[in-house]
């Protein structure tokens, strides 16, 4: 079952790091990837400040945290997430929206990796280190602001009627 998961974990939690090659580790810093999350309506939006000054390839996934408690992180990376957004970072500030979310409380995990495969910046979660070592290449752990979202229940639009007006009870 383990091995199960940590081919789960390769192919979709930490996409970028599984579509380049692995190098030699260049001068990453841990401070050159931000990951910032925020709930607009339905859409859960990862702002992504990219200070390595090259192209990464990111994705942002989102996993059950029912009850806003964090499961723990097999059980998060494991399983994969169906709700995700991944594509290229150009350097500087980025945004990266995960829409159409369904009301609920998630985890919000990002991971980032280089074209020349040499550093990998992923989400900050308990036992996210555990991850990290499988794969052979420079990796950091990214504290972000919020690690659990919560999307709210959406409220339908109700227009107000108005009582037809069938005359004035008031004297003219």
């Amino acid at each position: 079952m383990r091995h199960r998961a940590r081919a789960a974990v390769i192919t979709t939690f930490v996409v970028p790091a599984a579509v380049v090659i692995p190098g030699v580790a260049g001068a990453a810093e841990a401070e050159d990837v931000r990951y910032s999350f925020s709930v607009d309506g339905t859409s859960v939006t990862n702002t992504i400040v990219n200070n390595t000054g090259e192209e990464l390839i990111c994705s942002t996934s989102l996993g059950n945290a029912p009850d806003g408690v964090l499961p723990p992180v097999w059980e998060v990376v494991g399983a994969g997430q169906s709700l995700y957004e991944q594509g290229p970072v150009a350097p500087g500030t980025s945004t990266q929206v995960v829409a159409d979310v369904p009301a609920g409380s998630y985890v919000a995990l990002a991971s980032c990796g280089n074209a020349d495969s040499t550093a990998m910046w992923a989400s900050d979660y308990p036992g996210i280190e555990e991850i990290l070592a499988l794969f052979p290449l420079t990796s950091f752990a990214v504290e972000q602001g919020a690690t659990v979202v919560t999307v709210p229940a959406e409220t339908p639009d109700v227009p107000v009627q108005q009582s037809p007006s069938f005359g004035s009870s008031q004297p003219e």
